[in-house]
């Protein structure tokens, strides 16, 4: 069966936006809405050559703004169409809105993001400030650190918001420019083995004519409004095992294990142990490798869903660990990294693990192999608060 599946599949040299694209198709999505905006145009460029070229059976609309890129999405899903767009940083700030509508009404909507710095000042490079100020909007959020995970997610991320027991939308993260326009092998898996895993979207509460209901309705205090909000919490919670599930078979079908909301490395012994997202976390992996060549015990762990937030794995990796480090690409003013934040919450009584954070890479700038080993070095010498990393002086 191996064997196969080997068969029934190419490999192509494409960028992370390209590759999302395939993912779209390969979903079979119904419907497409598009409105540009730098590093994500790509893909719906993509996107509109495919449609045009007849490789997908898709309604191609361009709208006036991001509001109404998810606005129209909101209406098609809700109509029992599979729906899918894309955005980025100040376009993201501007679906905010509709972000919340979408979630509410559970309507599983596929989006991807590629990450962009929020200006100002005027910034087109990686940074993940834009979906962290969007975590409390009742999406599920995952962060890819390959092109060829980016595809993969995508597929998953249908499958696991459309699960009768989730049913909510579907956020899906690459870093502009390092994944969005930079080309890797990707493997592109039979149509059939995709129709396999991902069935066709049946929506039960689909608008029909022929049974008319009311959507979205007001609701006074005495309402059903909290209990909705508390069903969606319930839902996100209950999202994570089924994102285990889906997980464990994509790797069955496709041969590409993901390991679930989060990737551990060298964790095993590690007394120093660094948690990121994204791609940081290939170049933390590489450095804990080399450290580990010399004798320094240092984990990795990567975060791939923040929505729902991983703390039970999170205490469990880190349980035998010194020390720990969080590396955030974003920074909440006046508090920190997000990611370091939710981290110490989830600690929070059951650990006393001195916990760092550290902000990199916001606005683009690299994160090196030196600032990977500065950041142990930091955690080595015990300091714990947010420290900024490769900053120039006093600028």
């Amino acid at each position: 069966m191996t064997g196969m599946r080997e068969i029934a599949s190419k490999t192509s040299i494409m960028t992370g936006n390209e590759a999302v694209a395939e993912g779209v198709r390969l979903s079979k999505v119904g419907f497409i809405s598009a409105y540009p905006i730098t590093p994500q145009t790509t893909i719906v460029e993509k996107l509109a050559e495919m449609v045009a070229n007849r490789e997908i059976s898709a309604r191609y609309i361009e709208v006036e703004s991001e509001h109404s890129a998810m606005a129209a999405v909101f209406a098609s899903e809700i109509a029992g169409v599979r729906s899918y767009t894309a955005t980025s940083s100040q376009g993201l700030l501007y679906m905010h809105e509709m972000l919340h509508w979408v979630a509410g009404q559970r309507l599983p909507i596929v989006m991807s993001v590629v990450n962009r710095a929020i200006g100002p000042p005027w910034n087109i490079w990686s940074d993940q400030s834009d979906s962290m100020n969007q975590k409390d909007t009742g999406w599920i959020q995952v962060y890819s650190e390959s092109n060829q995970e980016a595809m993969d997610t995508l597929i998953m991320g249908y499958r696991i918001g459309e699960d009768s027991g989730v049913m909510l939308p579907f956020m899906s993260m690459e870093d502009a420019f390092i994944l969005s326009h930079t080309s890797e092998q990707v493997v592109i898996p039979d149509q059939e083995l995709v129709d396999e895993f991902l069935p066709e979207f049946r929506l039960d509460f689909k608008v029909d004519s022929n049974r008319p209901m009311g959507y979205g309705s007001y609701s006074t205090p005495d309402g059903p409004f909290m209990e909705l909000k508390k069903d969606m919490m319930e839902s996100m919670w209950k999202s994570a095992n089924t994102i285990r599930k889906v997980t464990r078979e994509f790797s069955e079908i496709f041969g590409r294990d993901y390991g679930g909301l989060i990737e551990e490395y060298m964790t095993e012994g590690a007394e120093y142990i660094l948690i990121a997202s994204g791609t940081v976390a290939s170049t933390a992996k590489y450095v804990a490798g080399k450290l580990r060549a010399d004798g320094r015990k240092v984990g990795i762990i990567r975060i791939r869903y923040f929505r729902p937030f991983p703390a039970e794995d999170i205490v469990r990796a880190t349980k035998e660990a010194a020390h720990i480090g969080v590396i955030d690409r974003s920074v909440s003013f006046g508090s920190g990294g997000t990611m370091f934040n939710e981290i110490k919450a989830a600690l929070y009584g059951r650990s006393d693990i001195p916990v760092t954070g550290f902000v990199a890479g916001i606005g683009g700038r690299d994160v090196k192999e030196e600032d990977i080993e500065e950041m142990i070095n930091i955690m080595a010498a015990g300091k714990e608060g947010t420290v900024f990393i490769n900053t120039r002086g006093d600028q």
